[in-house]
């Protein structure tokens, strides 16, 4: 992603009393417990309330162990509040994402993208083009986040129009813009995971190769694998029609890309993500009233008003509602009629929930509890490189934020690190290649849920998919245990104390 949050959490009442790590576990469990049974009952639409419901009953089980150890209720408030304002950037991003995504559909941007794909993407080779077109945009704007909503939008509907698993797809997409968010050194977690682990950036970024290189060569090699077993439709008929409602519905040509190239320029320039995005909704307005004023007067169904007013109309409905096309196909109506500020709204109040529990054991201290349950499992470099990774993975399970899947483990185990005489850049790369990777797999983390509603395929539909975020934790738990490429400093130290500011 490239957001701009804070990263510092409430620290837990002095008075309170430690909380043991069955009584940490409880809310844990429970909230496994409940997620479990939503995914049972609704299938692919527990993120559209149960999962919200679930967080929010295992933030009040987590509220009452709270008040029992000692922690009066405005503690807890004061800390559900913070850990929610961690979030309101992510929140914000989203809904200018569903804004851009309305307004790019009526200005005939997405249509055009998802023609030219048509033209060029067989699915032979779908997967692996996709995955490499999606991670070079995020290593140039250092975003995940920009490259899904608007890269990643055009190829979901490219997949969508020739038949492809959308799980698949989805995976292709977000294992290339993951790369980015990774690597890139625009991207706020690859400057974020030094500043943690205590080593700089081009250092850590050097070093992340030896994991990254082998981890996306493997995943390259599985959608190439994978993409060569799909069939290639004998009956192209449905994607010819699906051109053709296009050219129909919409004038299509080049010059229609240039608010994607604007909007990766402008990130790319360091403008952060929000702006940025909005700006290239804002655009898109302005084409869709200069190249598809029909297109806009007939979405905004207001004959009797003149035609400047039926117009803004038209624009202003889909920065708000998205688009909704009635063409006549009905493969290409459910592709194109998406879209829109409220789109995202389910997907705010599943953000929101996730914060509130999260907040809820950090405030209380039972997330470091569990954290240092795990710490005392550590025997070796192997196992401490694994705890790291583990303990990451975790953090985005419980507390559904990335960032905190980097901080929280980084302060934890950084004393560690140095005190065994491991480089720090180890640290840096252990929380890269789970905090960072792991947060787009799980369905009410706040990048799990904004993946899974910009790109419209559910989170677990997607997760087996993603091949380069699921091999590139297991790969530096290897290099762990076998010491390959596990940088060691001259004299061990056991710090004083470890910065919490960076």
């Amino acid at each position: 992603m490239l957001l701009s949050a804070p990263v510092d959490v409430p620290m837990s009442t002095a008075s309170a009393r430690e909380p043991t790590l069955l009584e940490s576990l409880v809310p844990v469990v429970l909230l496994m417990a409940l997620l479990a049974g939503a995914v049972a009952l609704f299938g692919d639409d527990s993120s559209s309330g149960p999962n919200q419901i679930a967080l929010m009953l295992a933030a009040g089980i987590a509220t009452l162990a709270g008040i029992r150890l000692g922690h009066p209720w405005v503690t807890i408030e004061r800390g559900i509040v913070h850990g929610i304002s961690l979030a309101l950037g992510a929140v914000l991003i989203l809904l200018v994402v569903g804004a851009l995504i309305g307004t790019w559909i009526l200005a005939g941007i997405v249509p055009t993208m998802i023609f030219y794909g048509l033209e060029l993407l067989t699915p032979a080779v779908f997967l692996p083009s996709a995955c490499v077109l999606c991670a070079l945009v995020s290593v140039a704007t250092g975003s995940s986040w920009t490259t899904a909503g608007t890269i990643g939008v055009a190829l979901i509907g490219v997949a969508t129009a020739q038949g492809l698993n959308p799980g698949l797809a989805a995976g292709a997409v977000i294992s290339g813009a993951y790369f980015g968010d990774k690597m890139s050194p625009l991207s706020d977690t690859t400057n974020l995971a030094p500043a943690m682990a205590g080593t700089d950036l081009f250092t850590h970024i050097r070093y992340m190769l030896w994991t990254t290189t082998p981890s996306i060569l493997i995943a390259l090699t599985l959608f190439t694998l994978v993409g060569f077993t799909v069939v290639a439709p004998s009956d192209t008929t449905s994607v010819a029609a699906i051109q053709d409602a296009l050219l129909r519905q919409f004038n299509v040509g080049l010059h229609l890309l240039l608010p994607v190239a604007l909007v990766v320029g402008l990130v790319i320039r360091r403008m952060p993500a929000y702006p940025a995005i909005l700006i290239g909704a804002l655009v898109g307005c302005v084409f869709a009233v200069v190249f598809q004023r029909d297109a806009v007067l007939t979405f905004a169904a207001a004959p009797d008003l003149p035609a400047w007013a039926g117009l803004l109309k038209g624009t202003w409905t889909a920065l708000f509602d998205g688009y909704t096309l009635e063409s006549g196909n009905a493969a290409l109506d459910e592709l194109l009629s998406r879209g829109g500020m409220a789109s995202m709204l389910s997907t705010v109040w599943l953000i929101v929930s996730a914060m509130m529990f999260g907040a809820v054991m950090e405030t209380t201290g039972m997330l470091e509890r569990i954290a240092r349950a795990i710490l005392g499992l550590v025997t070796g470099t192997g196992s401490l490189i694994s705890a790291t990774i583990v303990t990451s993975i975790g953090m985005n399970v419980i507390a559904s934020d990335q960032y905190i899947a980097i901080v929280l483990p980084g302060r934890m185990f950084r004393a560690e690190f140095a005190r065994r005489g491991l480089d720090p850049k180890n640290l840096s790369r252990s929380l890269e290649d789970a905090g960072t990777l792991t947060s787009a797999l799980v369905p009410w983390n706040t990048c799990g849920a904004f993946m899974a509603q910009t790109l419209g395929v559910a989170t677990l539909t997607y997760a087996p998919y993603a091949f380069f975020n699921l091999i590139s934790p297991v790969v530096g738990a290897v290099y762990g245990f076998s010491g390959f490429k596990i940088a060691r400093i001259d004299e061990p130290t056991v710090p004083v104390a470890v910065p919490a500011e960076h």
